[in-house]
């Protein structure tokens, strides 16, 4: 009983790394984001710099990544309402951080404890590769339901994450940042999560397989 309840712990927590992981891609990559600035012509389409656009775009992610950072955009002007909506989403931010190193942390321990414990597995296959199938099928999933109406999807994904709130829809005018962080940018994140879920899940299972194999 004690080896099932361990192996479904290291399924789980494969699972959560795996995708916080992925979700941490976009988030900690910053260079992923400037790359958008001259593919997309933001400049162009939002009237600042591109100095601008990185300094706001830096203030923003160092708000909700950074302990302790006061909330900015450069020179760009925001409403309350888009803040507060920042305000929010550091909430998630947080939570993804210390689930991934929680994830992490409690891996490490089963890892250390392997040759004690012996081998997690859940039927012929390991705790791992049963995570990794999981997690290959939530990218898979989503994904076809955002190519078939993106627009439709980002509107559920916000309902979900943030009921009852409408902060989310930013002005134009009042709220600048949002002219430097287009939909195509969103959409490129989505893309970059589920490519890195896909590719780390991916692995894992290739590498079971062919481990059983030889």
């Amino acid at each position: 009983m004690k080896k099932r309840l361990l192996s479904v712990l290291c399924m789980a927590s494969v699972f959560l790394f795996l995708l916080t992981a992925s979700i941490g891609l976009p988030i900690y990559i910053r260079p992923f984001y400037y790359a958008h600035i001259d593919a997309y012509e933001l400049e162009e389409r939002s009237g600042f710099t591109e100095p601008e656009i990185r300094q706001a775009y830096d203030e923003v992610l160092d708000y909700l990544t950074l302990p302790g950072k006061e909330f900015g955009t450069g020179v760009m002007a925001c409403s309350h309402e888009a803040e507060h909506h920042f305000a929010d989403c550091r909430v998630l931010f947080d939570l993804n951080a210390v689930v991934l190193a929680g994830s992490g942390a409690v891996l490490l321990v089963l890892l250390v404890m392997r040759k004690k414990w012996g081998p997690y597995r859940l039927g012929k296959r390991s705790a791992a590769f049963w995570a990794a199938a999981l997690a290959l099928a939530a990218p898979m999933i989503i994904g076809a339901l955002a190519a078939i109406d993106f627009d439709r999807a980002f509107v559920i994904f916000h309902s979900i994450f943030f009921p009852g709130k409408t902060n989310w829809i930013f002005v134009w005018h009042a709220d600048q940042i949002i002219r430097v962080l287009p939909q195509e940018f969103f959409r490129n994140c989505a893309i970059l999560i589920g490519g890195g879920l896909v590719t780390m899940a991916g692995g894992i299972m290739i590498w079971e397989m062919r481990r059983k194999n030889t």
